[in-house]
């Protein structure tokens, strides 16, 4: 899957290239005031037209999932000027009826036939918006399983005791392991989970809005795990990231509302690196993610994801955590 990885590589480092720009020049602190999310709009819509771009011209056979459609742009002329002026800093001579066309690819249904990326070209919207964490996803699914994964984290230093070095790149191929190196840079490094297997040592961590993970459910199960150290809060798949690397022991993403449904490129790229470094992903109950239900994880509820070492431990203490 060397080919595929390029330009899997290739589509999410211009994506954190674009959504930078965007950054720059569309957020400043009265934007963040007022909760204005038109830059994260924008930098949502450009991302994807140049990732799916670059995929398709590599591979034109594979369709994709995603989450937007350009339907809202062809509608709305000042959205769609700011969109195409980000996606050529990247695609210049790419033409805007192209640049939509690059968005719509995205609406293939998914399931378990064939390949089909999976992209979320901007995973953590308010991360993204206060100038915190947000990833760039990407995944390669084949019959229902996740083979690739690749996500791009413009903010993440690679390592948190480094915060002077923003900016990696976590790439992995199932069966060839889990890897990392600065991103737009060289020299990478093979990832592997902490070595923990004390839950009372354990490092956990959620997403930083309660909207999206019950933090109440996760602070009953660290409370039976008896874990003493505070949960790190983030947005996005840099918490994937964390785990990955070693730097985090147990992500919780514990659901909110009974007939919430996850969607598949928001956990693909990530559960593939925690599995390729070592690590074990499933649901709340320890089923593995069924990637091949369509476009979300339909068969699943609750993703768990640890070093492996845990997971026995947290399956318990989510069961007894939610039933109480």
């Amino acid at each position: 899957m060397h080919q595929e990885l390029d330009a899997a590589v290739a589509a999410a480092e211009a994506a954190a290239r674009v959504c930078r720009w965007v950054q720059e020049r569309l957020i400043s602190e009265e934007v963040v005031v007022k909760q204005d999310r038109s830059p994260v709009t924008v930098a949502d819509f450009a991302a994807q037209a140049v990732i799916n771009h670059v995929l398709g011209a590599g591979f034109p056979e594979i369709p994709v999932v995603a989450e937007e459609h350009a339907e809202v742009l062809r509608q709305d002329d000042q959205l769609r000027r700011q969109v195409l002026e980000a996606v050529a800093t990247e695609l210049p001579h790419l033409s805007p009826e192209d640049a939509l066309t690059a968005i719509d690819r995205g609406d293939f249904p998914g399931g378990t036939e064939g390949r089909f990326w999976a992209v979320d070209p901007i995973d953590g919207t308010k991360g993204f918006l206060r100038r915190e964490q947000y990833a760039v996803a990407i995944a390669l699914i084949e019959g229902g399983e996740v083979r690739l994964g690749v996500l791009a984290c413009p903010a993440l230093p690679l390592a948190l005791a480094m915060p002077d070095r923003p900016g990696c790149l976590l790439t992995g191929v199932r069966g060839e392991g889990a890897w990392m190196q600065p991103l737009g840079g060289r020299g990478r490094t093979r990832l592997a989970v902490d070595p923990q297997g004390d839950p009372r040592r354990a490092v956990v961590c959620e997403s930083v809005e309660s909207g999206h993970s019950s933090h109440a459910d996760s602070a009953r199960v660290a409370a039976l795990l008896g874990t003493t150290s505070p949960s790190v809060r983030m947005d996005s798949q840099c918490k994937y990231a964390l785990l990955a690397r070693g730097e985090a022991s147990v992500y919780l993403r514990l659901p909110t509302r009974a007939d919430y449904q996850e969607k598949i490129w928001d956990h693909a790229a990530g559960a593939l690196l925690i599995e390729e470094a070592g690590g074990r992903v499933s649901d709340g109950r320890g089923s593995p993610l069924d990637f091949g239900r369509g476009r979300t994880l339909a068969a699943n509820r609750g993703v768990i994801a640890t070093n492996g070492h845990l997971h026995d431990a947290v399956l318990a203490a989510v069961g007894a955590g939610l039933r109480g």
